[in-house]
């Protein structure tokens, strides 16, 4: 009987220390792991603009390989974007993709990956891209602590080919992003992505603070979460205001 209650004991903690293990893999970008997610943005209000309203679906994958030897991820972002206006009407459709190819390293409880993005002008309609092949780069930093996860992920992008009727684009973005281990697979987030055109000097800053919560069935990793983000500095018309940023990962 006493055997049995310690091996219930020793299990249940072993248990415990893997799905805090797992948070902070589910949670890492550079994660070695293949993933498929979907993502939401809904987007109740937009600044500068009245009675409109936007959400962007995203699917994403992305696979881990050791082309050319280098350890590297590629991931793959394909949109699903809905606007609408009381005055303009709705447009919903595919939206530009965007492809990344993400070189990593290891360095103790340290990780960072830098590597190239490309846009491709996929939209279906002008409302929903920006008819703009672009490329640019990519740089990822994630420190992996006892207490959760905390790191950054900084891209740039430029137009070189497309509509010669639609306007050059020149976009950065960082997102800071910082992830709280709670108990029984729970954690605190915020990522909320600032984003800045530097072509038409706009910008948004959005902060956010949601839940997440990680469950481990097998050998895969289920990540599900919801994080309302509001915008603490914005300029130009058609930023949000706030947003709700919901989601779901499953790694292999």
């Amino acid at each position: 009987m006493q055997k049995t209650i310690f091996g219930l004991l020793a299990t249940s903690l072993i248990s415990s220390g893997a799905l805090a293990q797992s948070q902070n893999d589910a949670n890492n970008p550079l994660s070695p792991r293949p993933m498929v997610s979907l993502h939401d943005y809904y987007v109740p209000e937009l600044y500068k603009l009245e009675n409109a309203w936007a959400n962007q679906t995203v699917l994403r994958a992305v696979l881990p390989n050791k082309t050319f030897g280098l350890p590297q991820l590629w991931r793959l972002n394909v949109p699903i974007v809905a606007l609408h206006h009381d005055r303009l009407g709705s447009k919903s459709g595919l939206g530009d993709i965007t492809f990344m190819d993400v070189f990593m390293k290891n360095a103790g409880s340290f990780s960072y990956g830098i590597g190239p993005l490309l846009v491709m002008p996929t939209a279906s309609n002008d409302w929903l891209g920006q008819g703009k092949w672009q490329i640019g780069s990519a740089a990822a930093l994630v420190a992996s602590r006892d207490w959760g996860l905390a790191g950054g992920l900084l891209t740039f992008q430029q137009s070189f080919a497309g509509d010669s009727d639609r306007e050059r684009v020149k976009t950065a973005t960082f997102q800071p992003a910082l992830f709280y281990n709670l108990p029984n697979g729970f954690y605190l987030r915020s990522s909320g992505v600032w984003t800045f055109d530097l072509q038409n000097h706009t910008h948004h800053i959005p902060v956010g603070l949601g839940l997440g919560k990680v469950f481990k069935p097998g050998k895969s990793v289920i990540n599900a979460f919801i994080e309302p983000q509001y915008s603490v500095d914005k300029k130009g018309a058609g930023a949000p205001v706030w947003q709700i940023f919901a989601g779901i990962n499953v790694q292999f």
